[in-house]
């Protein structure tokens, strides 16, 4: 194999030919000329791409590798990384978008001459772009220490390797966009390395970047002091000075590139662009900087955030901060930045509101005014997603402004179910079920008034504005969180309100439980008569496939296009028998070749859940038509000439059916669709059944329906008891 080859594992070829692992090991075993492995180790092999591309081809299972695949691939298996192959192929787009001209010179030459070209127009532009190497201090008023910037100009000798990479990653650009290149690059890898990366989603970055744009000064200059992969300042919209700063050096580089990447669209060409690594409170590389806001998603519940060498530092004006409470040296770090009346909002865990280790600095923060606003977020909004997390929004107090009396208060962590439609299962906190435009709406509801009215006239109460919405937002007055535990969780201090409406909600959903109580009894199924069993001839959902007698589809890929959004019917909608409530994935951001098609369900369909061992089968109706197929469902489409559907569902659905089709090998059951049996019966008879399984079907979800509004109705009872809005009578 040639030096510095490209490299691709198992899972890389199965991506490649559109197979799955399993499909691979067995090309292994059964072709004695598949490649070798030429690297990794026993049980994680890797191959060489070049061999692993012709081997494909030559026996019909590649047509051609999509060019961003290849790309990406080339990426991953770099021999110096995936990370500095990333920075190389950012600095690369970076010259190709900016001087095209300069690109195509070089281009013309050989890879050794290349590498040694592409070094000298690499520091001609990143110097332009981001300053010298290494320079003075940072920001207004001068001192501190120097710096180097976060992007170093790579050696020939390290761009060499990478020179048939970045020939692909140009030319990949020259169809979608140099941006839209490095974007789709970016997520690959921190989508392949979960745990290496604590991201911001961009549903939470735009709910950030949202809150400090508020009121009528302008956002002039922008910092996030601890940057990851640069999502917070890619969303500052308008010309802005970006800074950013953060501990890993990698990080810093490719959030540098990022941005610089993100500059010149919509409006996003910021008037300067500084990134810098390092350790943030330690050594910050802005001493002096002071800007209109900040965005932060610090990093959570570090011990060794240098509490003991930073004990007499000036930012912990409001106190310093206990070992344990690192998130509030993040926020002191935050204020210390601001200019008066600037903004800040930082993603904070929600023990951060409640640890009595931090209860003085929270008491000071509020009585001088500093911090306006505590927003809980729903479970699944940025990792760790099972947290329910929160925002803190600050204010940098001026002098001589009297400090507000209140702080506001938003719960979006258990968002309100209109008691009108019909009531559906509990959420599941699912990131993928996180409905980012209704947290956005109720987060911006409440703040904005609650930010206008505070700067034009602070001495008017929320509740004489009319501002305060039960259960989801309140002005609290000060004085009442300035008690022995300062608790600033909005839970605390947000009940919810007797069954979403008070006595007269209460009205309505029992007459609807009383309504579905008599349509439950109706739908009773008859006597069973008691016969032995029945010994019909029997096939399998597989032999009948085969047949062309249904077809199998398995949901989970496809992706949005961009028009109008398409609902995805998800393994939870399906258990729950509820309407879709997922949403397609964004398509990628490199167009190549045609965009992956959702599976979308259509009347008649029969869907079954892979996972769980359970036997639940759902037959589509009018209303679900249309939805995509979610992951970890499984959709058989019968023949309509050959196959009741619901004669289909219900004997999916049968104990013994299900057991002997299931696996039991993992910690979970998986369903194998295809194993499962159904009797061989003519049309007519099997409409039969399929009537009788039908009315089993609505009266289980008159059940299900039943035990819903039942437990609406008592705890409403329960609340509105306790809070006094019902009466004992």
């Amino acid at each position: 194999m040639p030096e510095n080859s490209t490299e691709v594992t198992a899972a890389g070829i199965a991506r490649l030919a559109g197979v799955g692992r399993a499909a691979v090991s067995n090309w292994r075993r059964r072709h004695a000329d598949f490649p070798k492995p030429v690297g990794g180790t026993e049980t994680s092999p890797s191959f060489a791409l070049s061999e692993v591309e012709q081997w494909l081809r030559d026996q019909g299972k590649l047509a051609e590798v999509p060019l961003r695949e290849r790309v990406w691939q080339q990426l991953a298996g770099h021999p110096a990384g995936a990370v500095p192959a990333l920075v190389h192929t950012g600095c690369t787009l970076l010259l190709v978008r900016d001087r095209p001209a300069a690109w195509r010179e070089i281009t013309a030459v050989s890879d050794a001459r290349m590498a040694k070209a592409l070094h000298l127009a690499l520091n001609s532009l990143l110097t332009a772009r981001f300053g010298p190497a290494t320079g003075g201090a940072e920001g207004s008023g001068g001192g501190g220490a120097g710096y180097e910037r976060a992007v170093h100009t790579p050696t020939a000798d390290e761009l060499l390797p990478s020179v048939p990479l970045l020939r692909a990653a140009a030319e990949l650009a020259a169809g979608a966009g140099a941006r839209q290149a490095f974007e789709f690059l970016l997520g690959r890898q921190l989508a392949a390395n979960p745990r290496q990366f604590t991201l911001t989603p961009p549903g939470l970055a735009e709910l950030m970047a949202a809150l400090v744009r508020t009121g009528d000064r302008p956002v002039r200059t922008v910092l996030d002091p601890a940057t990851g992969t640069g999502a917070l300042l890619c969303a500052v919209s308008g010309p802005a000075a970006l800074y950013a700063q953060d501990a890993d050096p990698d990080l810093a580089a490719l959030s540098s590139l990022r941005l610089a990447l993100h500059s010149d669209i919509d409006g996003r060409n910021p008037t300067a662009l500084a990134v810098r690594a390092g350790d943030t409170l330690r050594t910050d590389a802005f001493p002096q900087l002071t800007v209109d806001a900040v965005l932060c998603h610090p990093p959570f519940n570090e011990r060794n955030w240098g509490h003991d060498e930073l004990a007499y530092d000036p930012r912990w004006e409001y106190g310093l901060p206990a070992r344990t409470e690192s998130e509030l040296a993040w926020v002191q770090h935050a204020l210390a930045h601001l200019r008066e009346g600037g903004t800040a909002v930082l993603l904070m865990p929600p023990a951060a509101a409640s640890r009595r280790s931090g209860r003085r600095i929270r008491s000071d923060l509020l009585r001088r005014g500093a911090l306006r606003a505590v927003v809980a977020l729903p479970a699944g909004a940025a990792p760790p997603y099972g947290i329910p997390l929160h925002l803190w929004v600050l204010r940098k107090p001026g002098a001589g402004v009297r400090p507000s009396p209140e702080l506001l208060l938003v719960d979006t962590s258990e968002p309100a179910e209109p008691t009108t439609a019909p009531v559906s299962a509990p959420a599941s906190g699912g990131r993928d079920r996180l409905d980012w435009q209704a947290v956005r709406s109720a987060v911006l509801d409440a703040w904005e008034p609650f930010e206008g009215r505070t700067r034009s006239e602070p001495d008017v109460p929320a509740e004489a504005a009319g501002q305060n919405r039960p259960g989801v937002s309140r002005a609290v007055p000060v004085i009442e969180l300035l008690d022995d535990d300062v608790d600033l969780a909005p839970a605390r201090h947000l009940p919810s309100p007797a069954a979403g409406g008070g006595p007269g909600e209460l009205t309505r959903v029992r007459d609807r439980l009383t309504e579905t109580l008599r349509l439950t009894e109706t739908l009773t199924p008859p006597p069973a008569d008691v016969s032995g069993p029945a010994h019909w001839p029997l096939t399998t959902v597989g032999e009948l496939a085969r047949a062309g007698a249904l077809h199998l589809r398995t949901g989970g890929s496809g992706t949005g296009t961009g028009a109008a959004p398409v609902p995805v019917l998800t393994e939870h909608d399906v258990l729950g028998s509820t309407a879709p409530s997922g949403t397609l994935p964004t398509a990628p951001a490199v167009p190549e070749g045609p965009p992956e098609e959702p599976v979308l369900v259509e009347p008649g369909d029969v869907v079954v859940p892979v996972l769980g061992g359970g036997s639940v089968a759902r037959v589509i109706d009018e209303a679900t038509a249309g939805a995509a197929l979610g992951r970890n469902l499984q959709l058989l489409r019968p023949d309509p000439a050959a196959l009741d559907p619901w004669f289909l569902a219900g004997f999916l659905r049968g104990t013994a059916n299900n057991r002997q089709a299931s696996s039991f090998a993992s910690t979970a059951t998986r369903l194998d669709a295809r194993r499962l049996q159904l009797p061989r019966l003519p049309l007519a008879e099997q409409q039969r059944y399929g009537e009788r399984f039908r009315a089993l079907a609505a009266f289980e979800d008159a059940l299900r329906l039943t035990g819903r509004l039942g437990g609406q109705l008592v705890q409403g009872m329960y609340d509105g008891l306790t809070d006094g809005t019902v009466t004992p009578e």
